[in-house]
């Protein structure tokens, strides 16, 4: 890497916009058209990715949620050139030789931008078979089977495998060599049949942050999403997830750590405080009993319980007992054991266990400097720019705030969005 220390990376959310209802029912509106301007503003603004989430049940998270992040992403490649897109996407439900070809085309499509969020899922299992969701351990296992086939595919493409001829592309088939992996889940002869990628491979995000969780992102992720309320939760984490990466060999930059950022912000300190009042004042305590449980794993009942008092122990679940979420349960599991009321839980639940500050521009930029400076924080989302109090506060307010700081670079610096995550080099391909 350079002297430099590598500038703050920005990304937004790009899917599950609440335009997208009234598109469905408007024949000449394409579901996309939201998002494409969402992605115009967001390349005009040097924002370095495009982050589409993916639900898989219907009413579990929203009555529909986000629509298939591939194509979704797809869509916006071809009316943006730099900005990455981000697409989440399950190993627990997919194969891993559909995956390498879905990402692979994406990546071609995209001139190199493509990048795969790798999530292990805690719905949805009602849509794939008539089984019940697999343990954690088991969906993690898979999930790192499922890894380590998609990247064997996306390097069965050796060095020199295709290359420019007079005229034409000439391939030399030599160089194109299976896989031939057998495992416990998979059995993948390959080659992967498309040609080989701009990037390589795709960038690999990763989200999930319990014990298997940062086992997975410490051997794999390039970038690990987190949920990360704290500095200090901030830093503990980084620690732990570096330092794992660091005996497997990957060195110390990897992965990098993006946190999602929940703001309420203003122009004032008052206009700030009279904002948070109102958010809590506003807050639908039956519904946050329901939302707070499923941060529990979702069989915990808090419906009889007063607001205003903590949580009994007895009723907190052991986060390895729990199938689904144990990030959110140890999260939440945390708050609960600091003396926090259901009240205040209901409220902090609202964001989901992310990192979420109140303050103007200046105060906001603070908080992110902070973790910035500490290391702890490489990717940032800045909120929903299709939302135009949202899109004026960061276009006008944080972005010009954080690059005054020098914190955010003012341009892509590279053609392909690893080169503009400034990434290290991957490791050398097997057989080149």
């Amino acid at each position: 890497m350079a002297d430099r220390r590598r500038p703050l990376k920005t990304v937004t959310g790009v899917s599950g916009a609440v335009s997208i209802y009234d598109a469905a029912i408007d024949p000449s509106t394409s579901t996309v058209a939201s998002a494409i301007e969402v992605a115009k503003t967001a390349e005009a603004n040097k924002i370095d990715g495009l982050f589409a989430a993916d639900l898989l049940s219907f009413g579990a998270q929203g009555a529909i949620g986000a629509q298939e992040p591939l194509i979704f992403l797809a869509a916006l490649s071809a009316v943006t050139t730099h900005v990455g897109l981000i697409a989440t996407v399950t190993t627990t439900f997919h194969h891993p030789f559909n995956l390498a070809r879905l990402f692979g085309t994406l990546d071609h499509v995209s001139n190199g931008r493509a990048a795969w969020n790798a999530v292990t899922s805690s719905l949805g299992e009602e849509n794939y078979s008539d089984l019940d969701l697999p343990s954690p351990e088991e969906r993690y296992a898979r999930a790192a089977e499922s890894l380590e086939v998609v990247n064997a595919l996306f390097d069965s493409w050796k060095t020199g495998a295709l290359i420019q001829g007079e005229g034409s592309a000439v391939l030399d088939p030599s160089r194109v060599v299976p896989i031939e992996h057998r495992g416990k889940y998979f059995t993948v002869q390959g080659p992967l049949n498309i040609p080989s990628l701009p990037q390589r491979r795709p960038v690999q995000f990763q989200a999930g942050q319990s014990a298997g969780g940062i086992e997975l992102g410490a051997r794999f992720a390039e970038v690990v999403f987190t949920s990360l309320a704290t500095f200090e939760d901030a830093v503990t984490y980084t620690k732990t997830i570096r330092a794992r990466a660091a005996e497997l060999g990957r060195g110390d930059e990897l992965p990098l750590i993006f946190s999602s950022f929940h703001a309420t912000y203003g122009a004032t300190e008052a206009e700030v405080e009279r904002l948070v009042r109102e958010a809590e004042e506003s807050t639908d305590f039956d519904a946050g009993r329901t939302r707070l449980a499923d941060m529990f794993g979702g069989d915990v009942d808090f419906s009889e319980l007063p607001l205003d008092r903590p949580i009994p122990e007895s009723l907190l679940p052991d986060p390895s007992s729990v199938n689904r979420r144990r990030g959110r349960v140890e999260i939440f599991g945390k708050l609960a054991s600091q003396g926090k009321t259901l009240r205040e839980l209901i409220i902090a639940s609202k964001d989901t266990g992310h990192w979420a500050a109140a303050g103007t521009p200046e105060q906001l930029a603070d908080a992110i400097e902070e973790r910035y400076d500490a290391g702890v924080l490489d990717v940032i989302t800045l909120g929903d720019l299709a939302d135009p109090r949202t899109r004026d506060f960061v276009t006008n307010g944080l972005l010009p705030e954080l690059r005054k700081r020098a914190i955010v670079g003012s341009d892509y610096v590279g053609g392909t969005f690893r080169e503009n995550l400034e990434l290290p080099p991957l490791p050398p391909v097997s057989g080149a």
